[in-house]
C-alpha cells in the first residue's frame, strides 16, 4: 500500500508540474481537462494530507489554483489540524500565484458558492498582503469588486470603497484620479497600467507608435518582453533588458524570433540566455551530457507554442552553466543550438548511445518521451545499460518530459529511468533532485519526509 501511495503521489506531482489544460501536441484541450480533473478528484478523497503537500512544491500555478479551490470547498472533510496547515500552504502559495489567476479562482469561488470562514479568511488576508490596493482596484476593478463582496471585506482605504462601487467626481489618490480623467484627456492615459491604458488609447484612437513609446514606463517586464517584436516593427525602442528576463521565458522569446533575426543578434541572444542561466546554476555537476528533443512534436500547440523546445534550449543553456564539460545532442542533429527550429522524427535511441560514449557522469534527456524512430529503441538501449553495463548507477540518468499525457495521468517515460515532469528550466535543479524517488528504490517515509522538508522550508520562505 505505501508503494502505491509513493506512486501516485509522484505521478500527480509530475501532472501539477506540467499540465495545464490546454491543448498539447499529442492530446486534445477536452482531454487534458478531463484527465487533471479526475486525477485531483483521486488524490484529494485519497489522500488529502499529500495534496496539500503539493502546494510546497514548485508545480504551476493552474493546479495550485485548482487544489487551493478544491480544499476550500471540501474544508467540513479536514480535520482543524488539517485546515490549519492547509491554511498556511493556501496563503502562501497564493501570494507565489499571478494575481489575475488569484482574482480568477475568488470568482470561481463565488460562482460555486464556497463562502466558508476559512474562504473568507484566505481572501481578505490575501488582500491584505496586496502591495498596491489602488493599483489592483485599477487594472483588476471588477474581479476585486466581487472578491470583497464575497468575502465581506471593507477596501483598504478611503476612497477604494466609492471607487469600487458609488464613484466620485474626485480622488486624491494619483491612480484612481488618473482613470477617472483617462475617460476624457488623453494625457492621463500614460499614468495608467499598460493593460488599462491599452484600452483607453482605442477608445482616444491614439496612434500605437506613439502610444508604444510613451507608454513604456508602465509596462512591466513581461509585456515589454511580449510586445518588443510589434514595437520595432513600429519602429519603436521598448528598452527591454534581456539580460534581466527569466531563463524559460527568455527561450520563448529567442524561438519567435525568425532565424534570420536569431543570426544577426547571436552575440545578444546567447549572453542574455547564459545570464539567466548563471542566476539559476547553483552547484556543479561535472561531465554532462544532454539528449535534447527538437523533433517536430517539440513545437506544441496553438496555446503551447514551442513551449517543449522553448524548455529544451534553457535546459541546454543551464547544463552549460551547471557542468565542469558539457556535450550536447539535439535529436534533429543541428550544433547549434540558437538556430534550432521543431523538425522531423525523434531519434533519442540515437542520440542516448552517442551520449553514453562521452562517458558522462550525467546523463540529462529533455523529451516528450515520444521515442519514435525506430519506436521504443532509447528505453531498450537504458535499460540494457543499466542491467549489463551499469548495474552500480554510476551514471545519473534523469529524464525531464516537459509534456503531460492524458491517457496515462502522468508523462511518458523512457523504461525505468527517473522520469520527472518539468515546465521551467528555472526548477529543474530541484527536480533533478526530486527524480530519486520516481526510481522505486524509496518508499513512502523517504517521500513523506522530503515533503515535510519542503514544507517547512516553503512556509519559511
Amino acid at each position: 500500500m505505501d508503494r502505491v501511495t509513493a506512486e501516485d503521489m509522484l505521478m500527480f506531482v509530475n501532472a501539477a508540474i506540467t499540465s495545464s489544460g490546454q491543448r498539447e501536441f499529442h492530446s486534445a484541450a477536452n482531454e487534458q481537462r478531463l484527465s487533471l480533473d479526475f486525477l485531483h478528484e483521486y488524490m484529494i478523497g485519497n489522500y488529502r494530507d499529500l495534496y496539500a503537500a503539493v502546494l510546497a512544491l514548485d508545480i504551476n500555478d493552474h493546479n495550485a489554483v485548482l487544489i487551493t479551490h478544491r480544499l476550500l470547498a471540501t474544508s467540513g472533510d479536514a480535520g482543524l489540524e488539517q485546515r490549519r496547515i492547509e491554511g498556511q500552504l493556501i496563503g502562501r502559495r497564493l501570494r507565489l500565484v499571478a494575481p489575475q489567476r488569484v482574482y480568477e479562482l475568488f470568482r470561481r469561488l463565488r460562482q460555486y458558492r464556497v463562502n466558508n470562514r476559512r474562504t473568507r479568511a484566505i481572501i481578505r488576508d490575501w488582500l491584505a498582503h496586496r502591495p498596491d490596493p489602488a493599483f489592483d482596484a485599477v487594472k483588476y476593478r471588477t474581479p476585486l469588486k466581487q472578491a470583497v463582496r464575497h468575502a465581506h471585506v471593507n477596501p483598504a482605504g478611503e476612497e477604494l470603497g466609492p471607487f469600487l462601487f458609488t464613484g466620485k467626481t474626485r480622488y486624491d489618490t494619483p491612480i484612481l484620479e488618473s482613470w477617472r480623467r483617462a475617460h476624457y484627456e488623453r494625457a492621463a492615459v500614460y499614468d495608467l497600467p499598460y493593460t488599462v491604458a491599452e484600452g483607453f488609447a482605442a477608445k482616444h484612437k491614439i496612434d500605437r507608435a506613439k502610444f508604444l513609446e510613451q507608454i513604456t514606463p508602465r509596462m512591466t517586464r513581461l509585456e515589454r518582453l511580449r510586445l518588443q517584436e510589434s514595437a520595432r516593427r513600429s519602429k519603436v525602442d521598448l528598452g527591454t533588458d534581456l539580460t534581466s528576463m527569466p531563463l524559460t521565458r527568455l527561450a520563448s522569446y529567442v524561438l519567435s524570433l525568425p532565424l534570420p533575426d536569431r543570426a544577426a543578434r547571436r552575440e545578444e541572444l546567447t549572453a542574455a540566455l547564459r545570464s539567466a542561466a548563471a542566476r539559476v546554476a547553483n552547484h556543479r555537476w561535472g561531465r554532462v551530457a544532454a539528449v535534447l528533443d527538437d523533433s517536430f512534436s517539440a513545437s506544441g500547440s496553438r496555446q503551447k507554442r514551442r513551449r517543449p523546445l522553448a524548455v529544451a534550449l534553457a535546459c541546454h543553456y543551464l547544463f552549460e552553466a551547471m557542468s565542469d564539460s558539457y556535450f550536447p545532442l539535439w535529436t534533429s542533429g543541428r550544433p547549434d543550438a540558437l538556430m534550432t527550429y521543431p523538425y522531423g522524427m525523434t531519434p533519442l535511441g540515437e542520440r542516448v548511445l552517442d551520449a553514453l560514449e562521452h562517458n558522462p557522469d550525467r546523463l540529462l534527456i529533455v523529451s516528450d518521451g515520444w521515442d519514435n524512430a525506430p519506436d521504443g529503441l532509447a528505453g531498450e538501449v537504458l535499460r540494457v545499460w543499466r542491467t549489463r553495463l551499469d548495474p552500480g548507477h554510476q551514471v545519473s540518468v534523469v529524464h525531464l518530459n516537459p509534456e503531460y499525457d492524458a491517457d496515462t495521468f502522468d508523462v511518458k517515460r523512457l523504461g525505468h529511468v527517473p522520469t520527472v515532469g518539468v515546465r521551467d528550466a528555472e526548477d529543474v535543479p530541484a527536480l533533478v533532485e526530486f527524480a530519486g524517488f520516481t526510481e522505486g528504490r524509496t518508499g513512502l517515509d523517504e517521500l513523506r519526509a522530503h515533503f515535510d522538508d519542503r514544507i517547512a522550508r516553503f512556509l519559511e520562505g
